[in-house]
């Protein structure tokens, strides 16, 4: 397992800057203001969490890390921490930006809970430059686009109170899905920066 995470952080490096290196919130954030249908979430969401950059890779056996912060109307109330371990057909390495939106308190309340995991029929609307494309339980589409700051998006609505949106930012790996993602939650205090 160290040597499947020591794996993927050269590989986070190779393809999206590294971990430590990610694009700041901001900059991830104008990203997805830009996107299509994402934008439109800004302002019919309670909260969001960003992740500026996941890397991700695997061959048979995959995991996947990425640290994000959690926005309540727009203000940081807490840090979170993506990981997920695969098996099965897949192979190769990626990069990349994800942001999750919460309709509601109550699903925020859900995220925040502790060690939230997506149920196995989650979908994600992914977004690149020069394609976009929506897998999920429900079929999948695709689209074009000349930048990532004008990807447009095909999405439905919230799915249990939240909606997720990625940006491939570099690498090649067959997969894509939301189950198996595990979710820590750490609030920040009145003097946390």
């Amino acid at each position: 397992m160290k040597k499947l995470l020591a794996c993927l952080t050269i590989s986070g490096t190779l393809l999206g800057g590294g971990l430590a290196h990610a694009d700041s919130d901001t900059e991830t954030l104008n990203v997805f203001k830009q996107a299509g249908d994402s934008a439109s979430f800004f302002k019919r969401s309670y909260a969001y969490a960003v992740f500026p950059t996941v890397g991700e890779g695997g061959f048979v056996v995959g995991a996947a890390i990425g640290k994000g912060r959690v926005y309540v109307h727009h203000h940081l109330v807490g840090d979170t921490t993506m990981t997920q371990l695969s098996a099965g057909f897949q192979a190769g390495g990626k990069a990349y930006s994800q942001i999750i939106f919460f309709e509601d308190r109550r699903a925020l309340d859900e995220f925040e809970s502790g060690n939230f995991e997506f149920a196995a029929g989650a979908s994600v609307t992914a977004i690149t430059a020069s394609a976009g494309g929506s897998a999920g339980t429900t079929g999948a589409s695709a689209s074009a686009s000349g930048s990532v700051n004008n990807a447009t998006t095909r999405s439905g609505g919230f799915n249990k109170g939240m909606a997720v949106f990625t940006i491939a930012k570099g690498g090649l790996m067959y997969a894509a899905t939301l189950a198996g993602q595990k979710y820590s939650y750490k609030p920040r205090g009145a003097g946390s920066p």
